[in-house]
């Protein structure tokens, strides 16, 4: 059954961290599909974990956005593919964490016309147990958001973060300013989607399009003998089923704010699998 909207209402589609090949191909074969399921108007994917596990490529990124993603966001794999660095001044449509230093290729954040009004992008990282020193995304989003925010109020924020503490507290902080933050990186979808009193939806953690018979996307073997050992051990990407996971966020297009976040979660096999 198909849902319908209407031009008060603009409904986005956020889905998390995409891993390796199974995650990119169920994330393209689903798009069209959820795209008229869910009277979608935009669609963000978290695409940093899309090239075998770790990083993307620049085909992959033209793939994505064929497939239907306006944006693409990432995390703290971005530099894993080395062919992205010179490809990232040239795609604004993806997106690097916004706190990393002055000079870093790329940006963090883009504004976009839709069809039925401008819509703001934000990639963002924590900085809790992810073992880089990047500026603080507290302090600097408070900024960037009263810039965005004169040209729309409609504001989507991905923060890619470890601890569940640092990302509650970024929904805190942003509560009124955005119209959701939501956060990726942990593979694992939670469970506390909400519309923060001030408008702003917020979810910690959408999980991962990726196999669901893995371990957080990576094949269980591999994964089992690292914890047994703790020797160094190569992981690759699982296959079978996989299971794409998101967030659709309904924001009233006057104000900004979000109307309702719901989970959205979706099964993919590989025809003849």
């Amino acid at each position: 059954m198909e849902t319908t909207t209407d031009d008060t209402t603009f409904r986005i589609l956020f889905l998390g961290d995409i891993v390796g090949e199974p995650g990119r191909t169920a994330v393209a074969e689903l798009l069209p599909q959820l795209k008229q399921e869910l009277a979608l108007d935009f669609v963000i994917v978290n695409g940093e974990n899309s090239a075998n596990g770790r990083g993307i490529t620049p085909r992959i990124c033209i793939a994505l956005m064929r497939a239907g993603a306006a944006v693409v966001t990432t995390g703290d794999h971005i530099w894993d593919q080395k062919e992205i660095i010179p490809y990232l001044p040239t795609e604004p449509r993806l997106l690097r964490p916004a706190n990393y230093p002055e000079g870093t290729p790329g940006s963090g954040w883009i504004v976009l016309e839709a069809k039925k009004a401008k819509v703001a992008v934000i990639n963002l990282q924590g900085r809790v147990f992810m073992g880089q020193q990047l500026d603080n995304p507290f302090p600097l989003i408070t900024t960037l958001v009263e810039e965005i925010r004169k040209e729309t109020p409609i504001i989507f924020v991905d923060f890619h973060a470890e601890a569940t503490s640092e990302k509650v507290a970024m929904g805190w902080h942003l509560d009124g300013k955005v119209s959701a933050v939501v956060g990726t990186h942990t593979h694992v979808p939670t469970s506390d989607e909400r519309v923060l009193p001030k408008g702003t939806a917020f979810l910690c953690d959408a999980g991962m399009c990726g196999p669901e018979n893995s371990v957080i996307g990576s094949q269980v073997e591999p994964v089992l003998e690292r914890f047994h050992t703790m020797m160094p051990t190569r992981f690759g990407v699982g296959r079978g089923r996989v299971r794409v996971n998101g967030a659709l966020v309904t924001v009233d297009i006057a104000t900004g704010k979000a109307l309702s976040i719901e989970r959205v979660t979706r099964y993919w096999t590989e025809p003849g699998a």
